[in-house]
């Protein structure tokens, strides 16, 4: 049993511009909200924060929708974007895990505005069960697979702590889910057919601190910080 990992998805498309049509999307949105009807390759690029040739190579998967000399009907751009993304349709989402984190996300207000309900809340804690956020009542580990039959449910956020997260992807995978995105700081596996996609937000912190300490070592002066190149701390 492994993750999987494909480098494209079903039409084709790169996992990377699949990545990267959330940005855009997000950009048109944008666009939209100021009024703006059509835009170039280079202005949608520039909002988006890409290359414009990588934009250009990321929408030709997508089809046709530029004109020479004209650009992109930004309105109609965002809604083929949208179809692609499967946001022309709501999405119904369980939580597991409704600690810190789990509790946040059921009450960030964004996921409705791009086609994700979040229809259920599951924990294992007795103290959490039965008590209500977000206008969600949390309910325990055991209804789970009615949940996911009831709601029709696809998508799944594993929020526990880590040593829970292989039990509760299982757990998951048995009740019918096929997409789960992975809060929890531990690599789970799950059968072939099965997508996972792991966040883990202290390595995107290690990430930007590895950009930092080469930006600054590379500035005027050579320097790191605080930190000597040995390690230690240079006061």
């Amino acid at each position: 049993m492994a993750a999987l990992r494909q480098a494209q998805g079903p039409r084709g498309i790169p996992d990377a511009t699949v990545a990267r049509l959330p940005v855009y999307l997000r950009a048109l949105t944008a666009l939209v909200d100021q009024g703006i009807s059509t835009c170039s390759s280079n202005d949608l690029a520039a909002a988006a924060g890409v290359n414009p040739a990588k934009l250009r190579k990321d929408l030709s998967y997508l089809g046709s929708y530029g004109t020479r000399g004209v650009g992109y009907d930004v309105e109609y751009l965002r809604y083929q974007i949208a179809r692609e993304l499967g946001q022309t349709q709501d999405w119904d989402v369980v939580i597991v895990g409704v600690g810190h984190l789990g509790s946040a996300l059921s009450a960030y207000r964004g996921f409705s505005t791009r086609g994700i309900r979040i229809a259920a809340l599951v924990d294992s804690d007795p103290e959490r069960i039965g008590t209500e956020v977000a206008g969600v009542t949390v309910a325990p580990m055991a209804d789970l697979e009615s949940i996911v039959r009831e709601h029709g449910i696809a998508i799944a956020v594993i929020a526990t702590p880590g040593e829970a997260a292989q039990g509760v992807a299982d757990a998951l995978v048995s009740a019918g889910v096929t997409s789960i995105l992975n809060f929890a700081p531990a690599i789970v596996t799950v059968p072939e057919g099965v997508a996972v996609r792991k966040v883990d937000l202290s390595i995107e912190l290690q990430i930007l601190a590895y950009h930092e300490q080469r930006r600054s070592a590379e500035a005027p002066g050579g320097g790191a910080g605080p930190w000597a190149a040995d390690g230690e701390v240079s006061l």
